[in-house]
């Protein structure tokens, strides 16, 4: 019996780990032990409690409490926190995911006390280390000893970047092994599918029906708390409202909320609040989200998540970035870049209602991610 930790501490590592956990129960209850930590990055009940939940997740072990703070307020919480739980608890190896504050601070702990760190959806880049996420993920790659890829863009990035991949060594932080796994998403994406079809209400309770809506998501701190940004993506928003004669949905992450009444144009503020096709609602939980995804006409989002999910439920994407880690999606079409551009907002939108010759390829796995990585656990650690 192995005993792993898992690490999660933002909201769609809580979902991420669900995979893994759900893994475990089914399949490798006998080898692998699983002892789980949550930092409290994310400590808003609506951003965290409510998915463990719905989704029937494992309650933490332990949890840091760390909350809001700076970078490194943050950071330096969790590894004091971590390296303590790591000293009692003895684990084989540390498992973490993505690319948050949470993610390089469980590695960076695990790394300095020889314990081996399993990096599940490494090898992600966006080639901007102005980003906060692309210090942490590259960093976290080099200091892991299993390296679990959702693509093959990822597999790229990390030999580019030096990492071999010699599978005749034993696999240590100086010879790490890279796995194609494909995406754990994909996998909790087909398995609450089924799920969010029974139990999900939000279409009828937004009053609202399939492809007659665009789903809108904004929270990086690029776009919300750039006046300039923000103003411009809610003025694009509001034309193409009012063109295409869809309803706009829009999730509202707690620190956008706020950035509306004191960054936006007063007069956009008050024509946006009139308008009855912009639903503003609060945060939804990952059953309803999926409800919204799948029924949706469209996809407008900052998001990584959103962008993967669009594509696993067949929608075209528009993405409030420039540049995006899934740039397969792109190079296949499915989605565009426009920044917080109002002008190609706009025209993305346009171009992709109007196209109808989308193709879905198999780029992110067969759906049974979580198990491949089970199953490399107890044969490499």
């Amino acid at each position: 019996m192995k005993k792993i930790i898992t690490v999660i501490g933002a909201r769609p590592q809580i979902i991420k780990a669900a995979a893994i956990s759900r893994a475990i129960k089914n399949n490798f209850f006998d080898k692998i032990l699983e002892v789980i930590v949550h930092t409290g990055q994310h400590y808003d009940e609506n951003m965290s409690q409510i998915f463990f939940e719905e989704l029937e997740i494992p309650f933490p072990n332990f949890n840091l409490n760390v909350g809001s703070g700076s970078h490194g307020e943050q950071t330096a919480k969790m590894l004091e926190g971590l390296e303590n739980i790591y000293m009692q608890e003895k684990p084989e190896a540390v498992i973490v995911y993505g690319d948050t504050n949470s993610t390089i601070a469980a590695a960076l702990a695990a790394a300095k006390i020889h314990i081996p760190v399993i990096h599940i959806e490494a090898g992600l880049r966006s080639f901007n280390k102005a980003m906060p996420e692309e210090i942490n993920r590259i960093a976290c790659d080099h200091m892991s000893t299993l390296l679990f890829i959702p693509s093959e863009t990822g597999h790229r990035n990390l030999l580019n970047e030096g990492i071999k991949n010699d599978q005749k060594e034993a696999a240590t932080i100086d010879n790490p092994k890279i796995y194609l796994c494909g995406d754990i998403m994909y996998d909790n994406s087909l398995y609450f599918s089924a799920m969010s079809e029974q139990k999900s209400k939000i279409l009828k309770e937004l009053e609202i029906t399939t492809n007659e809506f665009i789903l809108c998501t904004i929270h990086r701190d690029t776009n919300t708390d750039d006046t300039s940004n923000l103003n411009a993506i809610f003025r694009a928003l509001l034309r193409i409202q009012k063109t295409t004669n869809l309803k706009i949905v829009l999730p509202l992450h707690p620190r956008t909320k706020e950035k509306l009444n004191s960054h936006l144009d007063e007069n956009l503020l008050t024509e946006i609040n009139k308008n009855k096709n912009f639903k503003i609602i609060p945060p939804t939980g990952f059953l309803d989200i999926i409800s919204l995804e799948k029924n949706a006409r469209l996809i407008i989002t900052d998001s990584g998540g959103l962008q993967k999910e669009a594509f696993f439920f067949q929608k075209p994407c528009v993405i409030l970035r420039d540049q995006t880690e899934w740039i397969e999606i792109v190079e296949n079409g499915n989605a565009l870049i426009a920044g917080a551009n109002e002008l190609k907002i706009i025209s993305s939108v346009e171009t992709l209602i109007k196209r109808t010759d989308f193709t879905y390829p198999n780029l992110y796995g067969d759906g049974n991610a979580a198990n491949f990585i089970c199953k490399k656990i107890t044969e490499e650690l």
